[in-house]
């Protein structure tokens, strides 16, 4: 036997925690303050990620890491894929990230009230509700 029983645990139990969550900094009431011009939504309305998250995901997936999830909220609103959560999610037509699950929650009076799930369909060139075993 190369492990005890618990041992085996002990190494499956790291294994499956072995994903890292990222809170990523919403800048997007800076830039409106900055430039309501070219940024005229807050943050209730719209989501832009610090660069230096940005940074720090590009540096975690060059240590073999993958993005697994997306996610983000719509405050007073469904928890839907919006138009703009779809364009902001493609690089010339095509998913930066195809194999990830963008989860948007549905935040009303402060609480979340639903969840989403979507994927990139290829057939379909879209992002569709995810399948419950997909998720």
């Amino acid at each position: 036997m190369i492990f005890l029983p618990d041992e085996l645990n002990q190494i499956k139990a790291q294994a499956e925690a072995d994903r890292l969550l990222l809170p990523c900094r919403n800048i997007q009431d800076e830039l409106h303050a900055s430039d309501p011009v070219r940024h005229p939504r807050d943050s209730r309305t719209a989501y832009f990620i610090d660069p230096k998250d940005l940074l720090t995901i590009g540096r975690r997936e060059g240590q073999g890491y993958g993005v697994a999830v997306i996610y983000h909220s719509h405050i007073d609103a469904g928890a839907y894929f919006s138009a703009t959560d779809k364009r902001n999610a493609l690089v010339n037509d095509e998913p930066a990230y195809p194999d990830t699950v963008y989860v948007v929650l549905s935040v009303v009076k402060g609480k979340v009230v639903d969840a989403g799930a979507f994927v990139w369909d290829v057939t379909a060139r879209d992002f569709v509700a995810a399948e419950p075993d997909s998720a």
